[in-house]
């Protein structure tokens, strides 16, 4: 008897087959579609979930400053201290006396390597964010022979796409720009 089952996930970037079942604006949507079918004893081996039009998104946290460098840089450099002053302590028998020397040596190094790295990047980018790709909306799609019982047990949540699916059209090109 073998535990192994075949991969399913391609090895080489695929597009993703199958009809599409139902379609929802945002990702926590989808997820909870394809956890209502999983409750229901779908096969959810047979389910994708994918996102179209991608767009990278940027959120700004706060402004940097040679201050919140310096700050950011010396605790994060504490952190990796601190991990090393554990492990010295647990492999040495100095005991914990090498703890608040690895802290601040970590936090200084940190701090002046974050100070040296924000210099370098002055006036270029003065602010700290996170970026993140989302999808204006999110297909969940299912092999054709079991797309109608998937359609029938969605109903409920909406998003529900009936019948054949569209074809995809191919982009249309922009208008040319006026000249004058």
């Amino acid at each position: 008897m073998s535990f192994t089952q075949p991969e399913r996930i391609p090895s080489t970037p695929t597009l993703p087959t199958g009809e599409t079942v139902a379609t929802y604006g945002t990702y926590l949507q989808a997820q909870k579609a394809v956890e209502l079918l999983a409750e229901r004893e779908f096969p959810v081996r047979e389910v994708t979930i994918v996102g179209t039009d991608l767009r990278m998104v940027e959120r700004v946290l706060r402004r940097l400053s040679y201050p919140s460098a310096a700050l950011g840089g010396f605790l994060s450099g504490a952190w990796f201290g601190l991990f090393v002053g554990l492990i010295l302590t647990l492999f040495s028998s100095g005991g914990a006396g090498v703890m608040l020397p690895a802290v601040l040596f970590g936090g200084a190094f940190g701090l002046l390597f974050s100070v040296i790295g924000y210099s370098l990047t002055r006036g270029r980018r003065d602010f700290a964010s996170s970026s993140q790709i989302v999808a204006t909306s999110y297909s969940v799609l299912c092999r054709a022979e079991h797309a109608h019982r998937a359609r029938q047990l969605l109903a409920e949540t909406g998003g529900v796409v009936s019948g054949w699916p569209e074809p995809v059209r191919p982009p249309t090109p922009d208008p040319p720009a006026p000249t004058g």
